[in-house]
């Protein structure tokens, strides 16, 4: 890269100046005897005005070969212009073509999302993919800024695995060579062999869940951080989560507010995305539910409605904390009461905590405290109708200098999708992957 390449989202360091801009042909029109030509150059969009006397005569002729998405270089005087998009403007003095595009099938019209899916490859073009797919790369930044700021190890897990973290029953399986191994459903029981070796890690990558839903909020394919932390227990990583997420919503505030207007998202709402965020027991969000018309028999797992509910509560996130054990995975740490002593046995209640975010996008973070006892664990194992060969070696992890320790797992894409204020998680990742979604 050049010292000189001129970007548009650059554009305030160079006012006055001559700069070539080099991108696609976003939009184009007429009034009279002035011209206005819309660029884009993937970091934003950029007005060019041509006058006659300000451009060549060549410029005149080859603005009118230009089609959308034809890709040129255009040469002119920069220019503040609050009305334009950036608020500055182009005065363009020569254009260059390097292709004149085919009919773009992707107009300025509405077209339906099945429609759209098929063209996805040209969908990230448009300005409200293109601002979502922004914020994730921001959220993404900030996530690993958090992490390592605080000494945390990255501590990468492997996509195949020979066994599964919660179930069976959702996996993909591929074969690999004489045996069968499965898509990663997380990088969680991998976490746990880092925290025991660095102390504190995170475990970011994709991940995979086949599940056949197709709910505004589920993908098969999604990434997920997973930090661990030894030597911490379910009230630290409710903290931990809670200043997670309010950083990552600061973050996204300072460096993508363009990209967020963009997508006509409520700025103030996520100004109020600060700790302390509310902490409810799975008890007191029963009582909440049945208060709202919406009761849920104890002992069941949220559903679309009730999480929607407990955000319509309170506004912001919420931690719900000790939910059932028999609807939590093998691997956590149980108590008998709320707010009790933590147990190692058959406790009514798990020692894990689900973050439900506002305006029904669900919980978006997910964790616990981990059971440190390779008894238990045995127990447990059995109880879930899991292979005990299987998890051999992470019941080493108790019996070579077990400690409490606690983590949790945040999924990206329903994450962006909150953030960003979009309908459905297919627009927060490149490429989404959905029940019936496999191409491009």
């Amino acid at each position: 890269m050049t010292k000189d390449r001129f970007y548009i989202e650059d554009a305030g360091k160079h006012d006055g100046q001559i700069v070539t801009v080099r991108g696609w042909v976003y939009n184009k029109r007429s009034s009279g005897k002035i011209k206005f030509l819309i660029l884009r150059d993937g970091t934003g969009l950029l007005q060019g005005v041509l006058f006659k006397g300000e451009c060549t005569e060549e410029a005149f002729g080859e603005f009118e070969k230009l089609t959308q998405e034809s890709s040129i270089e255009v040469i002119g005087k920069l220019r503040k212009e609050p009305r334009s998009p950036g608020g500055f403007e182009l005065g363009v003095q020569s254009i260059k073509i390097v292709q004149v595009a085919d009919p773009y099938p992707i107009s300025l019209k509405e077209h339906g999302v099945e429609f759209l899916m098929e063209k996805r490859h040209l969908w990230l073009r448009s300005q409200r993919q293109w601002a979502a797919l922004r914020v994730r790369s921001e959220i993404m930044r900030s996530i690993q800024e958090f992490f390592d700021d605080r000494g945390f190890v990255r501590f990468d897990a492997p996509i195949l695995t020979p066994s599964s973290c919660e179930g069976t029953s959702t996996l993909f399986s591929t074969p690999y060579f004489d045996e069968k191994a499965f898509l990663t459903q997380s990088g969680q029981l991998y976490g746990e062999v880092g925290a025991m070796a660095f102390g504190k890690v995170y475990v970011f990558g994709p991940t995979f869940r086949a599940e056949k839903s197709k709910t505004r909020k589920h993908l098969t394919e999604f990434w997920m951080v997973e930090p661990e932390v030894a030597f911490a227990d379910l009230e630290d990583n409710m903290l931990m989560g809670e200043q997670f997420i309010e950083h990552i919503v600061q973050s996204v505030l300072s460096r993508k507010a363009p990209e967020l207007k963009i997508l006509e998202r409520d700025l103030t709402e996520l100004e109020n995305i600060k700790g302390p965020f509310p902490r409810i027991s799975y008890d007191e969000a029963l009582k909440i539910l049945e208060k709202r018309g919406i009761a849920l028999p104890w002992g069941e797992d949220f559903g679309a409605p009730h999480e929607t509910a407990l955000g319509e509560e309170f506004g912001k996130p919420v931690f719900v904390h000790h939910m059932p054990s028999d609807i939590k995975a093998f691997y956590f740490k149980q108590s008998d009461t709320v707010g009790g002593p933590a147990v190692s046995g058959t406790g009514k209640y798990a020692l894990g905590c689900d973050l439900i975010a506002p305006k029904g996008y669900g919980e978006i973070i997910g964790g616990g405290q981990r059971e440190e006892s390779a008894e238990v664990l045995q127990r447990r194992i059995a109880e879930h109708g899991l292979s005990e060969a299987d998890y051999s070696w992470y019941l080493d992890l108790r019996r070579f200098g077990s400690v409490p320790h606690s983590g949790f797992g945040l999924g990206v894409e329903r994450t962006v999708a909150w953030m960003t204020g979009v309908e459905h998680v297919r627009e927060t990742i490149p490429f989404p992957r959905m029940l019936n979604t496999l191409r491009p």
